[in-house]
């Protein structure tokens, strides 16, 4: 199931992206040499590191706020709406009914694999759920703040 999302996520990001990129007149090379900023960095390390090194009911806790959140933003800023396209576009992405699908998919999973767990495992899904949640946060604020590396 997460192989087939992170396909289908390379290829419908890839595609919204793209889009904007054009849309906004940037070029390729301009995007590859823009440095991640440094929530981003941290908040991929994070993910990584409970993906490689911990079990797995830990990573999908980790990864679930990646799906959920984006699902509730996206629906929340549809029900407001919003006149331009290019915020449309994107809000449609993660509205739809087919990124709901994919969400409630995860939360069944975590939900199915916390049920076979104990309280010291169910524990630490909370706590990276938690960590992801707040990356979550800052990734947005990070754009919001266009953050930068200080130095």
């Amino acid at each position: 199931m997460f192989n087939e999302h992170a396909a289908g996520a390379l290829k419908v990001e890839r595609e919204l992206h793209e889009g904007f990129f054009v849309d906004f007149g940037l070029t390729h090379e301009a995007i590859a040499a823009t440095p991640l900023a440094p929530t981003n960095v941290a908040y991929t390390s994070y993910l990584l590191a409970v993906a490689y090194g911990s079990p797995f009911h830990e990573a999908v806790a980790a990864l679930l706020p990646c799906y959920w959140i984006y699902w509730e933003v996206g629906k929340e800023l549809e029900r407001r709406g919003s006149p331009d396209p290019l915020y449309s576009r994107w809000i449609g992405t993660y509205a739809s009914e087919e990124f709901g699908s994919v969400v409630r998919a995860v939360l069944a999973c975590a939900d199915t694999v916390a049920a076979g767990l104990g309280p010291a495992e169910r524990d630490a899904m909370i706590a990276h759920f938690t960590t992801t949640s707040r990356y979550e946060w800052m990734f947005w604020d990070m754009g919001y703040r266009r953050e930068a590396w200080p130095v």
